[in-house]
């Protein structure tokens, strides 16, 4: 046997060593490693908004009238484990319902269950089909519990996780434990996510895309690459990757500050894509009168844009933790993806219940303040469209700015009814509407 084929053997057997000893240092039994898994979840979410003063509407405003809609799903999670450290998932779903208004009129919208394309009649797609692989680098191991597009078993600290099919970019960044689930959490688009963060989807939220993490001591580093729409807003992917796309890092620090396990992210994209500029789009809308800017691909050209989140989540306490995420883009490029933010600032606490005996519980609440650069409120102003926003003019901008707060009931395990309530202050960035006060309610079961 040669000498690199010895080193490399010895090299296997130390570390299998490693992490045996590290196991023998566990005080609680692991969990088995699951060969194979199937989980499955559905969720209803209401929402009803009152009447509320408007002065005037466009093809992206929000009804003034008072208005209730409803979501629906329902997924199905199966995984399997060809080999050690390695998982496919693939999550066929069942949808239907509409977000209020059908998904516009609020940059920060409403409802994360809501989805850009509405449906009456329930319709079966597949959202998530990947594969993940682990690969352990050593360190302490702790057990892994079985979860959603989650096998049981263990994971060694020190790691590198590899993921490639078709998947959300949310799945791997910009999570925050506070404020990152619309069937566990909060609603707001700009709550769970940073509102600025362009990340590449369908209308639904999906790409297709490779992932990679590298676990290390206290910090963790992530980049990814991702396929993009054919156009803004698009229910269809550019396929192949290579034609339109995204690339994604992140560096996460994990820290211990009065007893407590902090963690700050800071995520970083850049989009290379078919997309105008508002100075191009505005100037093409003034030459030709009448056009649909939404789809005046002769006003859009190959181009980068560029945006980041800051995300911080802080326990104060075991049963009480803060969040905060700052993000941004560069308010010169038309949204691409996601929605109509160019600044956004969201920060909230988050409790269960167990002060109150009510430890399946969760209490929530969240402010949000959303806006839009010079020159697109410019764009809006001249009566174009965005992804969610256009009241048809702008002459009275201001900031966006939300509240939302919600409990979650734990009826039993695997079961939650949630309450929750949102404010939207100058809808779409128009002092001319609103405030909107919107109510909602969401049953949530999972097994």
């Amino acid at each position: 046997m040669g000498s690199y084929a010895t080193s490399a053997l010895a090299g296997c057997l130390l570390s299998g060593l490693s992490i045996v000893a590290a196991r023998a240092q566990t005080a609680d039994p692991l969990p088995a490693e699951q060969e194979w898994a199937i989980h499955g979840q559905t969720t209803v979410t209401e929402q009803y908004h009152p009447a509320f003063a408007s002065a005037y509407r466009g093809a992206n405003s929000l009804d003034p009238g008072s208005r209730g809609d409803e979501t629906w799903d329902v997924t199905l999670y199966a995984g399997a484990r060809p080999w050690a450290g390695g998982e496919i998932w693939v999550n066929p779903e069942l949808d239907q319902g509409f977000g209020l208004s059908n998904t516009v009129g609020i940059a920060g919208f409403s409802s994360a269950e809501a989805y850009k394309v509405g449906a009456s009649e329930p319709y079966v797609r597949v959202p998530r089909l990947f594969f993940r692989q682990t690969l352990a680098l050593g360190g302490a191991v702790t057990g892994v519990d079985p979860d959603l597009n989650q096998l049981g078993g263990s994971q060694t600290a020190n790691r590198v996780v590899l993921w490639a099919g078709k998947f959300g970019v949310t799945d791997v960044f910009d999570s925050n434990r506070y404020a990152h689930d619309a069937r566990h959490d909060f609603l707001n688009w700009a709550v769970i996510d940073g509102g600025a963060f362009d990340y590449a989807a369908d209308a639904w939220g999906f790409s297709y895309g490779a992932a990679a993490e590298w676990y290390q001591d206290w910090w963790t580093l992530r980049a990814g690459v991702f396929d993009g729409s054919v156009t803004p807003n698009s229910k269809f992917l550019a396929f192949p990757l290579a034609s339109q796309f995204q690339l994604v890092a992140e560096f996460e620090s994990r820290y211990t500050v009065f007893g407590q396990a902090g963690v700050v992210r800071l995520t970083g994209f850049q989009t290379r894509a078919k997309l105008g500029t508002f100075d191009e789009l505005v100037a093409y809308y003034a030459a030709n009168p009448g056009s649909d800017i939404v789809t005046a691909e002769v006003a859009r050209h190959l181009r980068n844009k560029f945006g980041g989140v800051l995300n911080v989540e802080q326990p104060i306490t075991a049963d009480l933790g803060a969040f905060l995420r700052a993000s941004l883009s560069d308010g010169r490029t038309e949204a691409y993806d996601f929605t109509d933010i160019d600044r956004s600032l969201s920060w909230g606490l988050s409790s269960t219940g167990t002060r109150w005996g009510r430890s399946a519980d969760t209490v929530g609440l969240a402010g949000v303040i959303n806006n839009i650069s010079k020159a697109h409120k410019d764009f809006l102003e001249m009566g174009d469209l965005g992804v969610l926003v256009g009241d048809g003019r702008l002459t009275n901008a201001g900031p966006e700015q939300i509240v939302e707060t919600y409990y979650s009931f734990g009826v039993r395990k695997g079961i939650e009814v949630t309450a929750d309530y949102q404010f939207v202050n100058n809808p779409g960035y128009n002092r001319d509407r609103g405030p909107v006060s919107i109510l909602g309610a969401r049953l949530h079961a999972q097994f």
